[in-house]
């Protein structure tokens, strides 16, 4: 790596090291993959557990994908049953539901740090999500939850960089998010919405679509993909409308305009895109 990237890696390494013992809110997506995995070369396996939220919300496949990851590493690994769902605030999909989701995860993580005796709960959260509507962000600083990436100053392309170096597996791994991201603002959330949207996706995925959302508006499913894979949709579009509407969809589009992460964020004002980050200090 460079040498600037390299020092942004040895902050990133200072600062874990101040942390003394950490729970990583661990989602086994690419970046806390690299916040567990730098948490346990520098504070070492015994000072660590990495702690997964066990919901509707969460795809079976990515929970796997943790329990793994989690062995790969050597660190012990918690499953933590959060009940957002039961909110209703959460429920009612407003612009804020993000904030009530992980409210709920980072309270009972920060609940379960007390009970182990660990200094702390860490997230993922890398410097280019600061930019972002990301209400979870308010409810991780409002709960004391750090964030070494960000504090380091580390983007997402740093991150992946990074893992490669490092040799993670998850260094090219799609980006991750809640399943309750598919569904505009105003939808409610229901678990059978929920597992309607990871029965298209995993469908989708097993036809080879690495970077793919199902977008949720009932009854259109609205499919994202990399621009590139357009002449795979159209080669497959039987098999996609077919697997699509086993999973409870009528119609079936493709959004020409791609793969975007945050899509449902269009509509928000500047103000409240940018808003969430704040009370994050870069290196």
């Amino acid at each position: 790596m460079d040498a600037a990237l390299s020092a942004r890696y040895d902050r990133l390494r200072q600062i874990v090291a101040e942390l003394g013992t950490v729970v990583v809110a661990y989602s086994a997506g690419v970046d806390s993959t690299l916040v567990l995995r730098v948490a346990r070369d520098v504070l070492g396996a015994e000072r660590v557990v990495a702690a997964t939220g066990l919901s509707d919300t969460y795809p079976e496949e990515e929970i796997a994908e943790a329990r793994a990851l989690a062995a790969e590493l050597g660190v012990e690994h918690v499953m933590v049953r959060t009940e957002e769902l039961t909110d209703p605030r959460y429920a009612m999909n407003s612009h804020q539901r993000c904030f009530f989701c992980k409210s709920e995860l980072y309270t009972r993580l920060v609940a379960l740090a007390r009970e182990r005796g660990m200094a702390c709960v860490a997230d993922g959260t890398n410097a280019d999500d600061l930019g972002d509507h990301r209400p979870g962000i308010r409810a991780a600083r409002q709960l004391g939850v750090r964030s070494p990436l960000a504090e380091a100053g580390l983007t997402k392309a740093d991150v992946r960089a990074i893992s490669h170096e490092l040799g993670l597996r998850t260094w090219d791994k799609p980006a991750l998010a809640c399943l309750s991201s598919r569904f505009p603002y105003g939808t409610p959330i229901t678990v059978e919405r929920l597992r309607q949207v990871a029965a298209a996706e995993r469908s989708l995925r097993a036809l080879g679509f690495r970077h793919v959302r199902v977008r949720h508006h009932d009854p259109i499913a609205r499919i994202e993909v990399d621009p590139a894979d357009f002449p795979r949709v159209i080669e497959r579009h039987a098999e996609i409308v077919e697997a699509v509407r086993a999973a409870g969809y009528q119609y079936v589009a493709l959004d020409l305009e791609g793969y975007r992460s945050g899509s449902l964020n269009a509509g928000l004002t500047p103000k409240l895109r940018a808003a969430t980050g704040r009370g994050i200090t870069t290196a």
